[in-house]
């Protein structure tokens, strides 16, 4: 897996704040980088990386890391 050059911690956050707070952090960083978003909450793992591959951005993982506990992994490649 790609080290991470960010990582936000979005636990006790739902949908749509998750994906907005994630967008947030991608237009704060440059091309290329990766980020690290950790989430709790179920409809965050299915519509925040489907979200992010709309618009452009490439998904690398999506992982359990503990019980109720994901990790979405995204490489911003577009600016916007």
């Amino acid at each position: 897996m790609t080290e991470p050059d960010r990582e936000i911690d979005l636990r006790g956050e739902v949908c749509p704040i998750t994906f907005a707070r994630t967008k947030l952090a991608l237009e704060e960083m440059p091309r290329g980088q990766v980020l690290r978003v950790l989430v709790d909450h179920p409809e965050s793992v299915d519509s925040v990386p489907r979200t992010l591959e709309a618009q452009g951005q490439d998904v690398l993982e999506v992982a359990e890391v503990e019980p109720g506990l994901w990790a979405i992994v995204v490489e911003k490649t577009r600016d916007g």
